[in-house]
């Protein structure tokens, strides 16, 4: 019998208890195992059958126990101390009090969010990568305001048919069962967003507010009764849909989040936030709200469109995250000028205008499609990629926005990924760290390094193991559980006690299943991943996960693949293929595995977070010289599978790359593996460990990339949007000036130039002396900057890695002509060329590339 209506009711703690819903609401617990201590104390056994939830967990407790509980003086103090530091962490000082100019609030947009098992709004590494971007940002004490939706269904549940076909299904998320809050009025409605959609219809949302530590996290959600039944489906699942549905996600998440941020900051009295970060580009359309907001009437100062454009763009940081075209949204262009001609989600904005913006108006771009990647650069002053190989993928990608430059000169930077210690850290490492005086209430783990090499490796190799069993219980349970979906009986289950073995080299593989990732790359000679699996002496135990894309049967059918290999009776033993990969797998996982292995294609990797949590964990990377490993793989940290870079047939690259693979495998990472001591420890392997840990370490941390972000991005972006809102006339005077300029560019050239002092045989040390002679037409030499170029230069005597040097006005003439001097000493021997060029300058750019235009010698 099926009920009419459904809700949830919630417990009602005894008042010496009350802390226990404090706890709960705040998901700091999630990155806090004595937090999680006191509610495994409530019931050790309900929290693991909870999922350890906390609020499934009060929700389900027995009030008889929860009386006993208030009564026990033990538990109490338990539960006190944990409130208390609560209190403290919450309150305390922090690492960006101490930041100069460094903005009120930073506006956080990201259409996913991974920050806990039971909060399931993530599919995968840029879901994750937000989570531990919020959770650095709490502990370091950064004012951040998350934005993203709530999806009814999350993601989806992964689990395999009998013949080991991905299967999925998208169970219904409760709200009311989540570690959430309503936003609500001062008068308790419930605070709402409206946009009003193509047709004219209004699209209502509320808003749920998560407490990921410090920072709020609001989550849009549009299942409301005020909604018709094809609204209410706009949040029902993270990237599913047509392309009209994940329109409606995105004009949601960007315009409807600067709206609940507005909802947020009223209610609560928070600062309006100063900076906007779009964590890729499905939040893009923030940037047209923010435009609407300062130029329609009636909306704010009304400002002309372009002086919006230049205060929203100078204090918004964008972030991409693909290294692939085939990843970035693009939307037809028609269905686009439907949402924003007629009744528009931002009314008074023009439509003509809004096209432009996402239009690919360069060379081998495609005209009728809206580009949600390079309308985020262009509504963003700042840009970055997410590690130094991709950063120089993405201006690869994207030089076609500043065809004038050269690639290194585009405006994209880079600041490398990082991952949450406290979260992806095994208990028992920190208890190790601790044990030999490290400071575990830090906010940051520089004290860890420096007991790295005090540890005994016997402690080291036996904590290792203690993990590596973890891993091992775990992985047992899901293949159980697993199995038993596939249809299998008890009796025909007990081959699974035996399976994985704690005192054998562990390999782990899971990440997402698209084709560039190479799931399947270890099958390419099966006869020869099962010697290395059975091998007598040094055996090798694989644990994978991977969800593929519903739509992505190729993806699928790659989990097929190794399904039916680990299914083998043969090797099953030693290889698991474990469904439903998500946060509470990986917990266990990363610390339980000695290797990490990686095979992408090279550049396909944007960063690769999973290694990086592999290595904090006392494990080496086994990878291709992709995302992040390619920037600080140094020879001793782990082992880089060498890749067949250019190699056109597919086939081949992988056979070589495979071959490659397994050796390494054999003759390296098992050998020294069992090459176990006197004192049973493996110290050739520990030594390796202990490299990992102190030149990794510190780089591979969240509060290490948030830091980055603070000073390199968010602040100069403060500063600069003071600039421009402070009444608006700096960022109207610099609107003027970028229009002046593309007016009178044409009339500025470099009609000659002039060198002297380097003779017939330059020699170090020599100073060539350069005149340059331009025109500049109706601009002044205020606008621009002269530039001397030099560098190497290569066989067709194309510049290569190099500098510039602002040039000096020296005589002006008639006719808007004048001549700029300056020198440079030549300071290596080679091949030398330089040129001379002249680029816009003001002081509220932020690169000399980003007007896209460039006057070079005839």
């Amino acid at each position: 019998m099926r009920a009419i209506r459904r809700f949830t009711v919630r417990p009602v703690l005894p008042p010496a208890l009350a802390a226990l819903g404090t706890l709960a609401g705040n998901l700091r617990w999630c990155w806090h195992p004595p937090t999680q201590d006191v509610f495994a104390a409530v019931d050790s056994e309900l929290w693991e059958s909870t999922g350890r939830d906390p609020v499934r967990l009060l929700g389900a407790v027995d009030p008889a126990r929860l009386e006993a509980l208030a009564a026990d003086q033990a538990f109490l103090d338990l539960l006190g101390g944990a409130a208390a530091d609560l209190e403290r962490y919450l309150n305390g000082d922090s690492w960006f009090q101490k930041q100069a100019e460094a903005p009120r609030s930073i506006a956080y947009f990201s259409p996913e969010f991974g920050i806990t098992a039971v909060l399931p709004q993530y599919s995968g590494g840029l879901g994750i990568l937000a989570g531990d971007h919020l959770k650095a940002a709490s502990d370091l004490g950064v004012p951040l305001v998350g934005v993203g939706l709530l999806y009814k269904h999350g993601y989806f549940t992964q689990s395999l048919s009998r013949e080991g076909w991905q299967q999925e299904t998208y169970p219904v998320l409760d709200p009311d069962e989540l570690p959430l809050s309503l936003l609500h009025e001062e008068d308790g409605s419930r605070a709402l967003v409206t946009l009003t959609l193509a047709g004219g219809e209004e699209l209502v949302a509320r808003i749920w507010v998560a407490h990921v530590g410090r920072v709020p996290l609001l989550l849009l959600d549009t299942d409301v009764e005020q909604n018709p039944d094809h609204f209410r489906a706009v949040t029902d699942r993270l990237y599913g849909g047509n392309s009209e549905h994940r329109l409606r996600q995105e004009l949601l998440l960007g315009i409807g989040g600067v709206r609940a941020l507005r909802a947020w900051s009223r209610i609560t009295g928070a600062p309006e936030p100063e900076v906007f970060h779009t964590n890729e580009g499905h939040a893009g359309f923030l940037g047209i709200e923010r435009i609407r907001e300062l130029s329609v009437a009636g909306s704010g100062p009304e400002l002309d469109f372009d002086t919006a454009l230049e205060v929203s763009r100078g204090s918004t940081v964008f972030t991409t995250h693909t290294p692939v075209p085939a990843g970035i949204d693009r939307f037809p262009r028609e269905l686009v000028e439907q949402y924003f001609a007629g009744a528009s989600p931002v009314p008074g904005v023009p439509v003509d205008r809004v096209l432009a913006l996402g239009t690919e108006d360069y060379e081998g771009g495609d005209p009728g499609v809206f580009n949600m990647a390079v309308m985020g650069f262009r509504l963003a002053q700042r840009a970055n990629g997410v590690s130094q190989l991709h950063g120089h993928v993405s201006r690869e990608m994207f030089n076609g926005l500043w065809p004038a430059f050269d690639e290194a000169e585009v405006p994209i930077t880079s600041i490398t990924n990082g991952v949450h210690g406290p979260t992806w850290v095994g208990r028992e490492v920190f208890e190790l760290a601790e044990a030999h005086g490290a400071d575990g209430g830090a906010d940051d783990a520089d004290s860890f390094w420096a007991t790295v090499d005090k540890i005994p490796g016997p402690e080291i190799w036996a904590t290792k193991r203690v993990l590596r069993q973890r891993l091992i219980e775990d992985a047992r349970r899901r293949l159980t559980d697993s199995w038993t979906r596939r249809g299998a009986s008890p009796a025909e289950l007990g081959w699974i006690d035996s399976v994985l073995d704690p005192d054998v080299l562990t390999i782990g593989f899971a990440r997402r299943v698209p084709s560039y990732k190479r799931l399947t790359l270890m099958l390419s000679d099966p006869e020869r991943l099962k010697s290395l699996l059975l091998h007598p002496e040094r055996p090798v135990q694989l644990v994978i996960a991977g969800k593929a894309h519903p739509a992505d049967d190729g993806g699928k059918k790659l989990i097929q693949e190794i399904v039916r290999f680990a299914d083998d009776p043969e090797v099953r033993h030693r290889i698991v293929f474990l469904p439903n990969y998500d946060i509470g797998m990986a917990q266990p996982l990363y610390p339980g595995c000695d290797v990490w292995l990686n095979n992408p294609l090279r550049p396909y990797e944007a960063c690769g977070t999973s290694g990086m949590k592999a290595a904090l964990n006392g494990g080496l990377n086994l990878s291709i010289l992709d995302g992040w490993w390619d920037e600080w793989f140094d020879g001793s940290n782990g082992w880089a599978i060498p890749s067949a870079d250019g190699l056109e047939d597919p086939d081949r690259r992988d056979d070589l790359e495979a071959t490659a693979l397994y050796d390494l495998i054999e003759n390296e990472v098992a050998t020294r593996f069992y090459d176990v001591g006197e004192d049973g420890a493996p110290g050739r392997w520990l030594e390796m460990v202990r490299h990992t840990l102190k030149s990794l370490g510190p780089r591979v941390l969240a509060t290490r990339m948030v830091r980055d972000y603070v000073r390199q991005l968010y602040t100069p972006a403060a500063v600069t949007g003071r600039k421009l809102n402070a009444d608006y006339k700096g960022a109207a005077q610099l609107s003027q000036w970028k229009h002046r300029v593309r007016e009178g560019w044409s009339g500025v050239r470099v009609e000659h130039v002039e060198s002297s002092g380097v003779g017939d045989a330059p020699e170090i040390g020599t100073l060539l002396s350069v005149r340059a002679f331009v025109s500049l037409g109706d601009l002044s030499p205020e606008d621009v900057e002269v530039q001397l170029v030099h560098g190497v230069t290569d066989s067709e005597d194309q510049l290569v890695s190099s500098q510039s040097e602002a040039l000096t006005l020296a005589e002006s003439y008639q006719g808007g002509r004048h001549r700029f001097d300056g020198s440079v000493t030549l300071a290596r021997s080679g091949a030398f060329g330089y040129t001379v060029r002249v680029v816009p300058r003001h002081d509220l750019l932020a690169s000399a590339a980003e007007l896209g235009v460039v006057a070079l010698p005839a």
